[in-house]
């Protein structure tokens, strides 16, 4: 690299590209966690049910998405459904891969957290009147996420650096948008130098945001 000649103006200029595509990754991380930890919630409930029937979906389900490559959910979502005549857009096939992968490893999170909390509380909830829905809404899930709220935000920055694998189906999120300018400026490693440094500003701040929000919600007891 002696000879290397850095040209950085080249990068600065189209930081506005970059930056959307950051604004891309961010939000998309968002959405596949929000959706993800809805959806967990369910699997990590049919998981301990005693319904066979409810066991075995919700198993399936798990076993797949946390025993397969994040590259192999996001192939089958963009190229393997396109093979049934379902076409998604690159943004909507990393979408949907990264709700299952984090639907599946939350779930198992979010078991041994319902697991942890004594069954005395769910028969002293119910001894108040308490339906099941307002046991979980009320005793049982507030306790869940403070005992898992560090696994989960380790989960949120991890779907953050795997929705780089959206390069690979044409999306243009932050590594997308990396490799589609260094292509037209032949400065790879300016580009993907800038690009890192952004992905590491995003999960610093997501960890900071997190920790901020646990010691306004939790006061700082998690």
């Amino acid at each position: 690299m002696g000879d290397y000649q850095f040209h950085w103006n080249v990068v600065f200029n189209a930081m506005p590209q970059l930056l959307s595509g950051a604004w891309t990754t961010l939000h998309i991380s968002v959405l596949s966690m929000i959706v993800g930890i809805v959806i967990a919630i369910f699997l990590s409930l049919g998981k301990m049910s005693d319904s066979k029937i409810l066991y075995s979906l919700s198993n399936t389900w798990i076993e797949i998405a946390r025993n397969t490559p994040a590259l192999f959910q996001i192939y089958m979502a963009y190229f393997g459904l396109g093979a049934f005549g379902i076409h998604l857009s690159p943004y909507f096939a990393v979408f949907s891969a990264l709700v299952f992968i984090n639907a599946g490893y939350l779930a198992e999170t979010f078991r041994g957290g319902f697991q942890s909390i004594p069954q005395t509380q769910y028969s002293a909830s119910k001894s108040l009147g308490m339906n099941k829905f307002q046991v979980y809404r009320y005793v049982i899930l507030p306790q869940m996420f403070r005992r898992i709220y560090h696994p989960l935000t380790n989960q949120f920055v991890w779907s953050i650096l795997m929705s780089s694998l959206g390069i690979l189906v044409g999306m243009s999120e932050l590594s997308g948008e990396t490799q589609r300018l260094q292509s037209l400026s032949f400065r790879t490693l300016e580009f993907f130098i800038v690009a890192a440094v952004i992905y590491y500003v995003i999960t610093k701040f997501v960890l900071f945001s997190a920790d901020m929000i646990a010691k306004r919600i939790f006061k700082g007891d998690i």
